[in-house]
């Protein structure tokens, strides 16, 4: 379901002219990183789930904790931006087409992958010195920072304050982004007269602010629960690593008519084709 939705969702966009604007260009690449991040963890966690030996090399670990750093922060800072994008388009519509310029919206991307980058290279490089020396076995179903931490041997006091001190680096700009823009629209709303119009307005960030609330729900339920609860800590590892790459296809295409309208599209131009082909043999 991952994999059809959001490459379902990366056809859609890159085929239908329509959708050539700065939300689905945000969308296309948010579709990507959820594709990825959840393909860093899920195959492997099949193998293991199926195999007897239940194993990970040191190296593979290393690259897994990597790249899911890398996206799982790179998506943060994409959400961001689309909170910006649709604080333009409500609260500054005449100018939404200057301000909002391809070359604004590849620098937006470009700087998330870069932060996610930069968080990731830290975060993977301060765990992977530590000394590992009080078990082999990870109780978690893939390679992430708090299991790690537990089979460490090493004084973790300082890395934790790094850690917290770069978690509040990283998360609390987006956070700040994301409530600031979303203040502004609804007091942009609000001042709409007309029933239609805040209906549709409130109807182009209502698939936003569900992939929000899904996403730093299972992130702050994660690294919000105490360690002496490992398993709770690996259902909400499963909220953001597999269910919200499955829903986040789902939120935007049921919540969003022009994604329905090129989806219905599409499939009339495949039953056109199918007819002409019948039609021919």
């Amino acid at each position: 379901m991952i994999l059809l939705g959001n490459a379902g969702m990366m056809a859609i966009i890159m085929t239908d002219s329509r959708l050539n604007t700065p939300m689905y260009f945000f969308l296309g690449n948010l579709s990507f990183i959820d594709l990825v991040y959840s393909s860093v963890i899920a195959p492997k966690a099949l193998v293991n789930f199926w195999s007897q030996s239940k194993s990970i090399s040191f190296a593979g670990c290393e690259t897994q904790l990597f790249l899911f750093a890398l996206f799982i922060v790179t998506e943060g800072f994409l959400l961001a931006a689309m909170a910006y994008d649709r604080f333009i388009a409500i609260c500054n519509p005449l100018l939404y087409s200057v301000q909002m310029s391809a070359r604004l919206c590849a620098q937006l991307v470009a700087g998330s992958y870069f932060c996610g980058c930069i968080s990731s290279v830290l975060e993977t490089s301060m765990t992977f010195t530590l000394s590992f020396c009080a078990s082999r076995a990870i109780d978690h179903f893939y390679c992430d920072v708090r299991p790690l931490q537990r089979i460490s041997c090493s004084d973790l006091f300082i890395y934790k304050m790094i850690s917290f001190f770069l978690s509040g680096i990283i998360i609390l700009p987006t956070i700040i982004v994301i409530i600031v823009s979303y203040l502004c629209i609804m007091s942009t709303v609000v001042k709409i007269r007309s029933t239609e119009g805040r209906k549709k307005a409130f109807s182009t960030c209502s698939s936003h602010l569900g992939a929000v609330s899904v996403l730093y729900g299972a992130v702050s339920f994660m690294y919000l629960t105490p360690d002496r609860f490992p398993e709770l800590s690996k259902v909400a590892s499963l909220g953001y690593t597999l269910v919200t790459p499955m829903l986040n296809p789902l939120i935007y295409s049921l919540r969003n008519r022009d994604v329905t309208e090129a989806v219905n599209k599409l499939l009339e131009k495949k039953s056109a084709i199918q007819g002409l082909l019948l039609l021919f043999h």
